[in-house]
């Protein structure tokens, strides 16, 4: 384990972290911050760091940058770096260039994302134990940042040069969009008249049911419903119902609708003429140009 660690920026990302490692036997030395009241408030949560200037923190032999996307090349250029260091953004989408003034100076510059949502840290740190967390660096730094995803009981994933938007693009899909489908889903309810709170206490269980059985058949496996078993009537009552709450909802339901054709069909739940019919119900109903 490196002899010093700290980290710039003192935001969900680096209390999620900070706390975390410290709690997994990693001592955290610094934590710094443009606001340095964030930093020492959460110094004081990080037992055995303190909070320190900018500079101070960088001197660390492996530091953690934790501020938002937009200002990690910024914060990068604005402190000296030194040979033989080991300089680590945790964003998914960035790419680890964006430290390329780390590097020039000598420097080792990664990548360590927590494929986790951090909105809440308290909940995140244990939420960490299981997740996977997208690595990338060059020896040793990789092995560096493996062993401390082992210690925090994470599943280390190698990220090579030039992926990291399609990986966290694609992870929103399992995230942060699926909020976006649970609204979808309360909207239509509301429009009969049940209320978010209530909607939701019968949704979300329906939602972790369906993660279990994707976990244990795989995707494919796990698909169910009426495209699953070729029930064209119900497909048909479905998209006239999303198209009555307007064009869009229609829509999204149809682009779902056909990706579920296509796992159906993989998975071998429909015969050829079954999945001819069952395409022409989906798109059948589509609103003329």
């Amino acid at each position: 384990m490196t002899s010093s660690i700290a980290f710039i920026g003192a935001g969900r990302v680096a209390s999620t972290l900070g706390r975390a490692f410290v709690r997994s036997g990693i001592p955290v030395a610094a934590i710094a911050s443009r606001n340095p009241e964030s930093a020492r408030r959460l110094s004081a949560l990080v037992e055995g760091s303190r909070a320190a200037p900018l500079q101070e923190a960088a001197r660390a032999a492996l530091v953690f940058i934790t501020v938002p996307d937009d200002d990690i090349t910024t914060t990068c250029r604005q402190l000296q770096w030194r040979r033989g260091q080991q300089v680590v953004h945790c964003s998914g989408a960035t790419e680890v260039s964006a430290l390329e003034h780390a590097a020039e100076a000598g420097a080792l510059i990664g990548g360590f994302h927590p494929l986790q949502t951090f909105s809440n840290p308290d909940r995140a740190i244990d939420l960490l134990a299981g997740a996977a967390v997208a690595i990338e660096g060059p020896p040793p730094l990789d092995a560096a940042l493996r062993e401390i995803a082992l210690r925090l009981q994470m599943r280390p994933l190698t990220l090579p040069p030039g992926a990291r938007a399609a990986y966290h693009g694609s992870a929103s899909f399992a995230g942060s969009f699926v909020v976006s489908m649970l609204e979808e889903a309360v909207a239509m309810w509301k429009s009969f008249g049940v209320n978010e709170s209530d909607a939701l206490a019968a949704l979300l269980p329906l939602a972790r049911g369906n993660l279990e059985s994707i976990a244990t058949k795989g995707i494919a496996g796990a698909i169910s419903g009426p495209i699953s078993r070729g029930d064209v009537g119900v497909i048909t009552r479905h998209i006239a119902a999303f198209d009555g709450q307007g064009e869009s909802h229609g829509r999204l339901y149809r682009e779902f609708a056909r990706r579920q054709l296509r796992l159906a069909v993989i998975d071998g739940r429909l015969n050829a003429e079954q999945s001819r019919l069952v395409a022409e119900a989906i798109e059948a109903a589509s609103p003329t140009a």
